[in-house]
């Protein structure tokens, strides 16, 4: 890589940490100060650092602007498509990518099952909120407010006898997938039907999707579901660092 190359993206994460003056920057890259001030008015003329009046450098609006636009024309689906395919191929079961709109949480993809007994679920259509892996991956990321919020003002379906029962429980069950990163329904909206999810995150880390594995009990039971999960967690994963443009470890330049 170009050593000049380098030293410009070295400056980028110490200055997300907040302003850095001339002599910070030097230090950090181990260089003398007339060659971090070129690196920094090269980066200033393209409007990717600013310099305050105080001398101090941080990050430009020309980055933000970027990273914008770009997050504006990458498409979840099409990034998670393949994988979804995938995914499917390796379980044989219904693979499902949902996102949070306004109060819904709506399915845009999906990928059938190979066998013949098979969840209904139809691409567009609202997945119940109180009971959905995706719903509960996708409204555990809300800010608390927000959550506590939506969950005081929904309703709460008895699907069956496993169903979210009130906005107390449906809070506590938040807690516990923000805190394990990954959700199930066991039953909560149809007896038969099991479902295990993990979160798709967003280069800020925040979850911008969820996908999800179900199927009938009948073709495999709630514990055979859930020793999927490593393979749907890495699934999500593989995903998030697509979306957001992570490397992963075996790449190459």
């Amino acid at each position: 890589m170009s050593q000049s190359v380098e030293r410009a993206l070295r400056i980028m994460p110490l200055l997300a940490k907040g302003p850095a003056g001339l002599g910070e920057v030097a230090e950090e890259l181990g260089v003398h100060k007339s060659t971090a001030l070129r690196l920094l008015r090269t980066l200033h003329e393209h409007g990717f650092v600013y310099r305050q009046p105080d001398g101090c450098y941080r990050l430009g609006a020309q980055l933000f602007a970027l990273a914008a636009q770009a997050l504006e024309n990458v498409d979840v689906r099409a990034v998670a498509h393949p994988h979804l395919v995938e995914l499917g191929r390796l379980t044989g079961h219904t693979v499902h990518l949902a996102l949070h709109q306004d109060d819904e949480v709506v399915y845009i993809d999906k990928v059938e099952s190979r066998h013949p007994v098979r969840m209904y679920s139809r691409i567009g259509k609202p997945v119940p909120l109180t009971v959905a892996a995706v719903a509960k991956l996708l409204l555990a990321d809300l800010p608390e407010t927000e959550r506590r919020s939506l969950a005081e003002r929904i309703d709460y379906p008895r699907y069956t006898a496993r169903s979210t029962p009130d906005a107390q429980a449906f809070l506590r069950e938040l807690a516990l997938v923000r805190e394990q990163g990954w959700a199930t329904d066991l039953g909560g909206h149809e007896e038969s039907v099991n479902c295990v999810g993990a979160p798709v995150h967003g280069p800020d880390g925040r979850v911008v999707a969820a996908l999800s594995v179900s199927a009938p009990s009948v073709v495999v039971t709630a514990e055979g579901l859930l020793e999927l999960l490593p393979l749907v967690l890495r699934t999500a994963d593989t995903v998030s660092r697509e979306y957001s443009g992570s490397p992963q470890k075996d790449d190459t330049p």
